[in-house]
């Protein structure tokens, strides 16, 4: 079993930078501006021979009961019993303040190994910060700078002293990407990776809390709560999934603040980390603008796309609600036609297992591969009903498609004049492959190239 540490310690004393730093990636949002952490977060650590579970939480401070401030410290109290020991980490720039001596009893309550941390002791005020520490009565402090990775040796060596036994050695996870020739039964078995991505305030989190059964991430009436995108593991009907919280994505325009910058570029790069993403919209304010930019977005990656309306509960409901659903996601998303669409309550947890149904169900459609001999088929009689436009009086040929990926269905259309083929004709073949091998909503990629044309070095040369 996998060894747990805990990072904490007040705001803005560079636990988010450490756990960066051990986990060998920039996994969460780190900036000068105190409290960004708010959900607690995991990650692999490896140092040096060390092997061991890490867990970011939000900075120790006191709030009113149920407020905000009151919930993150609510989290971070969770992690602390989820974990085996702790690293307590102080700003030695700054030196003791009476937070740190607060929690540093809150520390030792947990009756836990606890090892003291001085982040930022580089230069001559580090030092004196770090000697301060002392009075914690935690133990010699350990001395490092987070952000330019001095002293992981120190930290190597208190770290070794609380693990009972090295961690075992497990075998590195096969990179999902570009990985093309897994069978049907590889594919059933991977976890597949889910982003809940959406407006702010759609009920991305409580979505997730309700799946897990627990209130893993922080939820709030005030957009804007989540800011780092949060992974967690759910086990679906004995289908294993790795789900990403995201921050709610704005219109640039709207985007000020340089963290809800960085909170909005994690967010991003865990679109272009998942298999399928589902699109949730407020279901009293669905198909606004940036919901239409967000589904292009998610077009544009390639990922299998999933559409949750949410907060149903809150619908007045009428006669052929669900079927108007469906005719106007096809009217505004007409690039992932037939894209599943579920009516959904993070709150009440209804809809939930259709949407779970739906996730997997657009997950094959996003693996699929067609066979050979009936995309041919398909190919001439598409051509026949309806041939490509004659450009300066000579038709185009068309000769033949392959599929050369799936993930998604990924085609290449050899022809005599790729430059000539119009988008709308294109767009008339990808409605067709869609329609007759049941692709809903995924992305359908047909590349151009033109054959090689056999007879072009025996022209005449001029004399």
């Amino acid at each position: 079993m996998s060894f747990t540490i805990a990072i904490i310690g007040r705001p803005n004393v560079g636990k988010s930078t450490l756990f960066n730093r051990l986990v060998g990636q920039k996994l969460a949002l780190v900036d000068d501006e105190p409290g960004v952490t708010r959900d607690r977060r995991e990650g692999q650590a490896k140092l040096y021979d060390l092997e061991f579970t890490i867990i970011d939480t939000a900075g120790l401070d006191e709030g009113a009961k149920g407020s905000l401030t009151a919930r993150m410290q609510e989290q971070t109290e969770t992690a602390i019993e989820l974990a085996d020991a702790l690293m307590f980490v102080i700003d030695a720039r700054v030196g003791l303040t009476p937070t740190d001596r607060a929690f540093a009893d809150f520390a030792r309550k947990a009756n836990k190994p606890v090892v003291l941390v001085a982040n930022k002791a580089e230069g001559r005020h580090g030092e004196i910060g770090a000697m301060e520490s002392y009075a914690l009565g935690l133990g010699d402090p350990v001395q490092i700078s987070a952000e330019h990775g001095e002293g992981m040796a120190d930290l190597h060596e208190a770290l070794s002293a609380l693990m009972p036994e090295p961690a075992e050695e497990e075998e590195e996870e096969e990179e999902i990407e570009g990985v093309e020739d897994w069978s049907d039964e590889e594919i059933a078995q991977r976890p597949i990776r889910v982003a809940i991505v959406g407006r702010p305030n759609a009920g991305k989190s409580t979505l997730i809390n309700h799946l897990l059964g627990e209130e893993r991430l922080l939820t709030s009436p005030e957009a804007g709560t989540t800011r780092d995108s949060i992974a967690v593991e759910i086990t679906w009907q004995g289908r294993q999934f790795r789900v990403f919280d995201t921050a709610g994505l704005r219109r640039r325009s709207r985007i000020e603040e340089k963290l809800e910058k960085l909170s909005v570029a994690d967010a991003l790069r865990a679109v272009r980390f998942a298999e399928v993403v589902v699109m949730m919209m407020d279901a009293q304010n669905k198909f606004e603008e940036q919901d239409l930019r967000i589904a292009d977005l998610i077009e544009r990656e390639g990922r299998a796309i999933v559409l949750a309306v949410n907060k149903w509960d809150l619908v007045e409901r009428k006669p052929n609600l669900i079927s108007q659903l469906r005719i106007d996601a096809d009217h505004w998303l007409p690039q992932v036609k037939g894209a599943p669409i579920v009516a959904v309550s993070g709150l009440m947890g209804e809809g939930i297992d259709r949407l779970m149904i739906a996730i997997q169900e657009a997950y094959a459609v996003w693996n699929r591969r067609l066979p050979t001999s009936a995309l041919n088929r398909w190919f001439e009689q598409a051509i026949q009903a309806s041939p490509p436009p004659a450009v300066s009086g000579r038709r185009l040929k068309l000769n033949y498609i392959t599929q050369v990926k799936a993930r998604p269905p990924s085609f290449v259309l050899f022809c005599s004049r790729a430059d000539a083929i119009p988008r709308s004709y294109l767009r008339y073949l990808t409605n067709s492959l869609r329609e007759t091998f049941d692709l809903p909503g995924t992305p359908i990629r047909i590349t151009l190239r033109e054959k090689a044309n056999p007879f072009a070095h025996k022209r005449k040369r001029p004399s």
